[in-house]
């Protein structure tokens, strides 16, 4: 597996076969229903995570107790995996938003294996390096585009990778995201995310019910995110 091959894929399909099969082997796999906690900001535990299948939310408790939402990982996913190798606390809580099927590399194993598997541990190095990057683009974006355009292209990410096809030419988006969720994510206030669902839903883009969002009108989603 060359660098270049692994560019834009989730850790675990970027692995060479037989790491994965060798990291299965020493896994032990787990499964967490939605509203789970993985690991918890501040817990001093020593294992990382693979998501084999599910949505996992990043989030962080503020000084009053609000929860700001830093990121989605998807199948594929490893997290966790910054505690595991510098034996600091946790510094982000892990919660199952769907639920999730997952692999537990524990720290003692994993590290010997990085040490005998230089290639695996570069790709992990990279796939750290690449949430930096991505992170460093959101506060960009942040800066440079408006909340609408950054929550419409938001919306239609999220509609690629879990949505519905509706018999409408619609995508129905059943992850359970709160406002404060979509805030947290394209970094603006639950105020602004309410202000733009309800023009959108006026302006028949969109219809929400509970646990659920429906984008009626994808092309226009796409027209407003710029796209």
């Amino acid at each position: 597996m060359t660098r270049a091959d692994d560019v834009g894929r989730p850790f675990w399909q970027a692995l060479d076969p037989s790491h994965r099969a060798a990291l299965s082997a020493m896994g032990s796999p787990r499964d967490y229903p939605p509203q789970a906690v993985l690991v918890r900001e501040g817990d001093e535990t020593d294992f990382a995570v693979v998501i084999l299948k599910g949505c996992v939310k990043v989030s962080l408790e503020s000084a009053g107790g609000y929860q700001t939402v830093l990121g989605l990982r998807d199948a594929g996913d490893v997290v966790g995996e910054q505690a595991c190798m510098d034996g600091r606390p946790r510094s982000a809580t892990l919660s199952a938003i769907t639920r999730v099927e997952a692999l537990i590399l524990h720290g003692p194993p994993l590290r010997l294996f990085l040490s005998r598997n230089a290639d695996v541990a570069a790709l992990l190095h990279r796939t750290v390096s690449a949430r930096l990057r991505e992170a460093d683009r959101h506060r960009a974006a942040a800066g440079s585009e408006s909340a609408p355009q950054r929550l419409a292209s938001l919306l239609l990410d999220l509609g690629r990778k879990y949505g519905v096809a509706t018999a409408a030419d619609g995508i129905r988006l059943e992850l359970p995201l709160s406002q404060s969720d979509l805030a947290g994510l394209i970094s603006t206030s639950p105020r602004t995310i309410g202000r733009a669902l309800e023009q959108w839903r006026d302006d028949k883009l969109i219809s929400t019910g509970r646990q659920s969002l429906v984008l009626l009108s994808p092309e226009d989603l796409r027209l407003i995110a710029g796209i």
